[in-house]
Order: C-alpha cells, then structure tokens, then sequence
C-alpha cells in the first residue's frame, strides 16, 4: 500500500505547476465549498495493472470528502431545515460522504471527461453498461471486463448522497446533521411506513425513525391482502414496539401474512436534513471540475484535467436527478454548470422525496408498491406550466433557464416505467397533452423492457417467466449520441416515445377510490392470450394533501387515501396484434420477436394474486409451430409461419439491428453481437 501511496504522490508532483499556478490566482472563498477531500487508499495501477488501449492503467481512489454549506446562501437556503440545523464557528453547515474514483493512471492519455455515476442506495449499478462486473468494489482485470468507459478514457466517479444507505458492502454514505427544536430538544412530525414481506417468516420490522413516543394511541397500523381491499385496523394489543425504532406483532412471534400490505404511521423524531444530498453531489462535481485544491491544500487529483461532466443513473438516482435539476442544483455557489450531459435511466414521471422532513429516498411508488409517499409531485415534466390541479407554475428547467445551466438530457424509461411510474407525464403536461421536446432534453421508451433485465427463466412473484430484454446496448450508444451531442454539438437522435398525436398512446382511466387506473384492453389492443390474465392496472398520479407546510417540506399529515383527490393523465404504448409496443425503440426482441414481452406484471396465487408485480414485465413465448398454436388456441403466429427458416430469422434480426444503428441506437459492436445471438439462437432448428 506504501507503494501504491508514493506512485500517487509522484503523480501529483507532476501536475504540482498547473495546480500552483491556479493556485496563485485562486480566491478560496469562492471555490465550490469541499473543504477537505481525504484519500484514504489507492491502488495504482488497479485492475491488475490491465492496459485499457491507449489510454493505458486506471488506479483507484477512495476516501472522505469533507464539506460546508453556507445556510443562507439562496441556493442552499431551499434545502428543507437546513436553517435549523446545527452550524461551526464559521456559521456554515457541515456534511462528510464516502467518495470513489476510478481514474487514468495519466491523466493527460485519458478523454478530459468525468462520468459520475450516481449510486442506487450506495451501490454502483453501471457494470453491464460498462461491459464490467465487480459490484461496489471493482478490482480485478476479470471484474474489469471489456470496460466500455476505460477505453475511452473516462473518469468515473460516485460520491454519497443518500442519508437511508447503509454502510455495508463498500456502500457510498453521506453523515447530514440531525436538526433539533432552539432548546435542544426533538423535532417530531408523522412519519408512515408501507410494509410488505414477501415471506411468510417475518417477525419485527425497522422503523425510518425512530418514535417520538411509544404511546401506542399515537399510532396505527393496518392491514389488508390486496390493494383494492379496505385497510383493517389492528388493534393496539396485536401489535407493540419493540423499541423506539422496531414494531412487532402480538403475541410475539406471530410472523406477518406473507405479501399482505401493512402501513403503519406514527409520530416520529430526530429528522435529518436529507436535501444536503443535493448540494454534496452539486459541491463535489464542482470541486473535481474547477478546484485546484482544498482549503487545506490538498491537491484536487482532477485538477486542470475536466473539460466535460456526465451523469448515469439507474432508478432511484434518476428519480434524484430529477429533482436535482427541478431545485436548481446544476448551477454551482459560482453559477458554474456542474453537468454537462444527464442520461437517466428508469426514473420515470418522478422525483424521490429527498427534500423533505423525514425524507424517505429509499422508497419507490409503483402499482403495488409504496403509496401515499411525496414522489410524484408537480412537476414532472420540464417545460415550464401551470398545473390546473394544484395552480402551481414550475418545470424542471425552470431554474437552469435563469442561470443559463441547462444540460443536455436523455430520459430513458422502459415500458414498466409507463405502467407504474407514470413515465408519460415527462414529456406530456398535467392533462396528458403531447409537448414539444425542450431544445436540450430527448426521450426514448426501451418497447416492451420491465425494470431492469429479468432472468427469462424465472418467474420470481409473478405469474409469467420475467421480461430479459436487455437495454445496456442502446444506453450505451445513447451515452455516445449524448457526449456527441454535449461536445461537438452534434444533433441527438429524434425522441422516440408513445405520443397521443400520433395515435400510439392509450390513456390510463382513473378508478375512484383506487390507487390505481385501468388501461382496457381492447384500447391497448392486447391479445387474449391462453394462459395470461390482463388486469390492465397502472399506476394513477394524484395530486395528493400533506398539509399546508408542504410547500416548505413539511409534511404536516399523512394521506389516508386517494378518494376525492385529483388524478394527473397518463398514458402507455399501444401494441401491436401479438402484445408488443408500437411506439419507443423496438429491439430485435419486439420489432422480431420470439415472444411476446411487456412492461407489466402479475403477482401469482400466495402473493396478492392478481396485484401488480412491480418492476417486473412478462416473456410470454410465441409457440414453435402452426400446430402448436392452433392446439392452444393462441391468436399469435408462430416462428414458424413468421420466419420459415432459421436463417430468415437471422436475416429478419440483422436488418432490424442495422436500421437501429443507422439511428444510432445500437454501436457497431453490440449489432455484431445481436446478429451472433440470433446466430447462435434455437429458432427454427
């Protein structure tokens, strides 16, 4: 390790002019407010010394960084009760988060652009984009795979932002302040608790925070089998606290009903000041991208290097990113654009409910999952309009436009995002009327994808074996369409998303009292397929009451339900005779399909049979022969009567995939790699 220290000591001693030089002329008080960084570790070269072309080894940082926040700062002063919390002898608000770097061994080898991924409650989720593996803690050459973003030269980084992570398994944390009442004393407010276990063997459940009193009076819980059911009071002697932070229930041992929905709120206390998530993520890209050094002159190891700042983020962090631009923190204390080019991935219509008292970002709404929480909250979409529900103006550029901050966006969502995140609220306003797209941001819809890649051979929860569509590929040509559009002002490629103009878009209906619309099949124009239940459940956006403090953060109440409150308008994509989306961009697995997939899902008997299955989709196989088909009385064609031969289908996969390449949706890599699969396939052997 002492070896690995003196080889990034020498590094730094090469660059020990640029960074004097910047010194000389560098007013501290105006650098973005890190004050320390601390490298606890390096390894130089990592990845067993493995050479990425041209740009050679790559070595590895890790550490704290350390920073302050002035808490009247406009930009920080919207940071829910940070003016409440505690403050040094400077008056400045304190945080410290783990911080991850992966880096060039020569910088000057490298391409001069920073790829921060934004970590999913601490872990790192960019492996299968990147063609690597490794986890939270990639080291070795194996772990290092094809590593798509190595050759090119990238230097990739995380940081901690979120306050819910746990520090286990090399998670990346953020220490923020607990805020207390001027005398000392605790801060309390209601919190809630949406609980489901998928097994049959629970026994407690942990608590957000913990309660301000364990005076059962002060809190209930509920119980119900499925979502359409009315919520059942538990009395206070079938349930206690444990602790301030563990309820159970009673008599103790008695396990919870294996995927019935309890939700539990309570009085809570102690909250954090969890938006400092916001400004520590704004804080270190700043730093890394304009500071020479700390205030304790410790060397930036990025210092003159960063010309260009990308973001990559996998669910929740896009959720985060949202908001990060809706508040205005891609502008730096300096008003210095902190990212250049966003590429979200899976965040929906959404934001994450960061930026608020007893602030939850680990919790995520979908059909079945983790209502009545403060994420799908005007605005959604980033123009610039007035919300007719609630009378807000507001959009997500909002904020970027006045100080000219803007980046360039690629919202990629998949067809489960539709389903249950309300994905078509980001390109629609609050009616579900189509909107121009804004001059820096572009959509695409992954057709049929669920969330994420599903094991084709499992059905987990669900009903039908999981949707394996694979959306790395063309997240990494749009990553590329992004850089070139973010640094030789190339044009991006055309949104390509269901529009009601366009007639590919069916418009969810909302179901009084229900926490969530139908979509009716025969305007979706989805098959009956033997075999496949259709519900046509989709998650609804309400515009839900937290009190009159809401505004401010603060949630004052919590929601009992949804009856009487209004719905937004959103849609899916329609989808063609055999069950697979018309609009988005079509992979061989829906424009040539072996099946047909969805974005949505139904939990099987034993687990709310009939619910929705959250993140999963449905790999529905198309039978073999006309026979078969027949036999089962299923309306799709066959492989048979659609390819003839295994070659054609080859063929049929090779033109598709080209056409997505000629759009730049697919490198010529992962083409090659489609038409081998397809090669390699079973079809009509």
């Amino acid at each position: 390790m002492a070896g690995n220290y003196f080889k990034y000591l020498l590094l730094i001693l090469t660059r020990t002019l640029l960074v004097v030089v910047v010194l000389i002329g560098a007013d501290l008080t105006v650098q973005a407010r890190i004050i320390r960084i601390e490298i606890t570790s390096v390894q130089s070269p990592t990845f067993d010394e493995k050479i990425f072309g041209k740009v050679g080894t790559y070595e590895k940082l890790r550490g704290k960084a350390y920073g302050e926040l002035d808490p009247i700062n406009p930009q920080n002063a919207l940071i829910t009760d940070i003016g409440l919390a505690p403050r040094n002898a400077k008056g400045m608000v304190e945080y410290a988060m783990d911080i991850y770097i992966l880096k060039p061994v020569n910088l000057n080898a490298g391409n001069h652009k920073l790829f921060l991924e934004i970590n999913n409650r601490g872990g790192k989720l960019f492996s299968g984009f990147n063609k690597s593996s490794g986890g939270n803690d990639p080291t070795t050459a194996s772990q290092a795979g094809e590593g798509f973003l190595m050759n090119k030269g990238y230097t990739m980084v995380w940081s901690g932002w979120d306050c819910s992570a746990t520090p286990t398994n090399d998670n990346l944390t953020i220490t923020v302040p607990v805020i207390k009442n001027p005398d000392g004393s605790s801060i309390t407010g209601p919190s809630y608790e949406y609980i489901v276990y998928d097994n049959a063997t629970a026994l407690s459940y942990s608590l957000a925070y913990p309660a301000a009193t364990l005076t059962k009076s002060q809190a209930t819980l509920t119980v119900r089998d499925h979502l359409k059911d009315a919520p059942i009071t538990i009395p206070a002697s079938d349930w206690e606290y444990v602790s301030e932070r563990t309820i159970r229930l009673l008599p103790a041992g008695t396990p919870f009903r294996q995927s019935a929905i309890y939700e539990f709120k309570y009085l809570a206390r102690d909250p954090v000041v969890a938006g400092i998530g916001f400004a520590a993520t704004r804080d270190f890209v700043s730093f890394l991208r304009y500071a020479a050094a700390d205030d304790f002159g410790n060397v930036n190891p990025l210092a003159g290097d960063i010309r260009y700042t990308f973001s990559y983020s996998v669910s929740q962090p896009a959720r985060y990113v949202n908001d990060f631009q809706t508040l205005g923190f891609n502008a730096d204390e300096q008003n210095r654009r902190v990212l250049d080019g966003i590429e979200n991935w899976l965040g929906g219509g959404s934001g994450i409910g960061l930026n608020v008292r007893f602030a939850q970002p680990s919790r995520t709404e979908r059909n079945r999952q983790n209502h009545l929480y403060p994420e799908g909250v005007f605005p959604f979409a980033y123009p610039v309009m007035t919300d007719p529900l609630s009378g807000k103006t507001a959009g997500r550029l909002a904020r970027c436009l006045a100080s000219n901050t803007c980046p360039k966006v690629f919202e990629v969502n998949s067809a489960n995002e539709y389903w249950v995140k309300a994905a078509s609220l980001l390109h629609t306003d609050t009616k579900g009327n189509d909107l121009p797209d804004p001059e820096n941001v572009r959509f695409f819809l992954i057709s049929g994808a669920q969330h994420g890649t599903g094991n084709g051979a499992n059905r987990g929860l669900c009903q039908q074996f999981q949707n394996p569509t694979n959306a790395d590929p063309v997240l990494r040509a749009l990553f590329i369409a992004l850089d070139d559009w973010v640094t030789k002002e190339t044009l991006p490629p055309a949104s390509e998303v269901p529009r009601q103009s366009m007639g590919t878009a069916v418009v969810a209906i909302p179901q009084a009292g229900s926490q969530t619309g139908l979509i009716p099949q025969a305007a979706l124009g989805w098959p009956a397929i033997p075999g496949v239940t259709y519900t046509g459940a989709i998650t609804t956006r309400y515009l839900l009451d937290f009190g009159s403090s809401f505004g401010q953060g603060i949630l004052a109440s919590i929601p009992t339900s949804v009856d009487g409150r209004p719905a937004y308008t959103n849609f899916v994509s329609k989808v063609d005779k055999d069950g697979n989306e018309l609009a988005g961009i079509r992979l061989p697995s829906v424009a040539v399909p072996t099946a047909t997939t969805t974005g949505w899902a139904l939990r099987r008997a034993g687990f709310g049979e009939n619910d929705g299955c959250e993140g999963a989709g449905q790999s529905i196989p198309i039978k073999a022969t006309k026979a078969e088909r027949l036999s089962a009385n299923d309306p799709r064609l066959s492989l048979e009567e659609r390819y003839q031969t295994h070659d054609k289908y080859v063929e049929a996969v090779r033109k598709v995939v080209l056409a997505l390449a000629k759009n730049r949706f697919l490198l010529a890599d992962d083409v090659q790699q489609y038409i081998k699969s397809a090669q390699d396939s079973p079809v009509l052997r």
